[in-house]
């Protein structure tokens, strides 16, 4: 297997380096990732597989300063989350991060539009400016009339897309999408994944879990996790699916 900077000119977003998390003391410790070394570059979409309890989540809530190692560092833009206080790591997040949790996360109190607009309120965008923006994500994944409907009157496709606008709006470098078309159907997804990929390739980079070799084959990049290890990754997205089939049956495990 390569190494994360091989062939590379430039420096990644993303580095993971020798990341490690555990869980828990003695008879409950639980390795959840070994060794983790991994970098995603500028442009790149990353795409995470593996059995359950692979450790693919885990690896995106420590991506994204949302949990931190046991050992090892992460690295966003060269920044060591670390080195951050609490309040730097969630100036990080708010700036640099866009993420797509799994249960949307969405404020109930908030419209649409103002869940999409907050972080960048809190980081003193006007709120005028901040809808602005909130109305164009909503608009770029073709769901510009939810901009003033609350969660509650959303069906789960719906708030699905509104939490991906929340995770685009912005000068995002980073994006991490934990299972970004769970909820979507497949029409919708391949929407979604289209402008993911539109992102990455204006400059953004992008990691995202996914059960699915069809929506891996939008990568550039398909990284294989077993029992909290890296084992595998390709490296052409032209031979993605290719790849994506032999590994995963190289890595078989428990169903998701």
């Amino acid at each position: 297997m390569s190494t994360p900077t091989e062939g590379r000119s430039v420096a990644p977003v993303l580095h993971l380096d020798r990341v490690g998390r555990v869980h828990g003391q003695g008879a409950a410790e639980v390795h959840a990732l070994r060794d983790v070394d991994l970098a995603v570059f500028p442009g790149e979409l990353v795409a995470v597989m593996g059995p359950s309890g692979s450790g693919k989540s885990t690896l995106l809530t420590l991506a994204g300063g949302l949990d931190s190692p046991t050992t090892g560092r992460v690295l966003i833009e060269g920044t060591d989350l670390g080195d951050l206080s609490r309040k730097k790591q969630a100036q990080v997040r708010r700036r640099a991060v866009g993420y797509v949790f799994q249960d949307y996360n969405l404020i109930p109190a908030l419209t649409a539009a103002e869940n999409i607009a907050l972080p960048r309120e809190l980081d003193g965008v006007s709120g005028r400016a901040a809808r602005r923006e909130a109305v164009a994500a909503l608009e770029e994944l073709g769901i510009g009339e939810l901009a003033d409907r609350f969660p509650d009157d959303m069906s789960g496709g719906q708030q699905q897309r509104v939490a991906i606008a929340r995770a685009l709006i912005g000068d995002r470098r980073l994006v991490l999408a934990d299972e970004p078309t769970g909820a979507l159907d497949s029409t919708t997804g391949e929407s979604v994944l289209a402008v993911l990929r539109a992102r990455c390739d204006a400059g953004a980079a992008a990691m995202m879990v996914t059960h699915e070799a069809r929506h891996a084959a939008w990568a550039d990049r398909v990284v294989f996790l077993r029992d909290g290890r890296l084992v595998d990754q390709s490296v052409s997205r032209d031979a993605a699916s290719l790849l994506v089939t032999a590994a995963t049956n190289s890595v078989k495990g428990p169903g998701e």
